[in-house]
């Protein structure tokens, strides 16, 4: 994201034009081999009026990578929100002076975390528990005479397949033994 003014308007510092259009081309060849966070946002500005809103909250910018090569902010890593509770009970701190401290937005957070740490311990937040669990599909049983059929049927169909492939040579080798004839 640039100012669309960019190049042309008065009393900007330099052209980010190139630099934008360069970082986005960067971006896009590297995407297909590391995993990015699902939402990243880049901008440049051209002048001190910072007319794109480059600044954003110091969350945003404390991404951290993770081995596997994705990014999680820091509230919604593991030992993080460990560390969140540990801290909050150490100095007797509130929910909402906690939310404040770290910077996450809600209490109701901070008490899931607190409940967590309390029943299963700092390895609790290890597990991924965002979305719903999927139960999966039970697999299809066919009736026992249908899949006899059905296995009965590609038998057939492969020895029918290797026939015609037979067939196929057979003609191809009596076409060049003609051909040889004529000359």
């Amino acid at each position: 994201m640039m100012s669309p003014l960019s190049g042309v308007q008065k009393g900007e510092a330099f052209d980010v034009k190139p630099y934008a259009e360069a970082a986005a081309e960067y971006l896009l060849s590297i995407a297909g081999e590391i995993h990015m966070p699902r939402k990243l946002k880049v901008a440049f500005s051209n002048g001190a009026d910072d007319s794109v809103h480059t600044a954003a909250p110091s969350a945003i910018w404390d991404l951290w990578q993770n081995p596997d090569g994705t990014f999680t902010p820091p509230h919604r890593r593991a030992d993080s929100a460990a560390l969140v509770i540990e801290t909050m009970q150490e100095e007797k701190l509130s929910y909402s002076e906690t939310c404040r401290r770290f910077e996450v937005n809600s209490r109701d957070r901070i008490k899931s975390w607190e409940r967590i740490y309390l029943e299963e311990g700092p390895e609790g937040f290890a597990v991924e528990r965002r979305g719903r669990s999927s139960k999966g599909r039970p697999p299809k049983q066919l009736p026992k005479q249908v899949e006899e059929d059905l296995l009965a049927e590609v038998q057939r169909l492969r020895a029918e397949n290797d026939y015609l492939k037979n067939l196929q040579a057979l003609v191809l080798e009596d076409e060049r033994h003609q051909h040889k004839k004529r000359w």
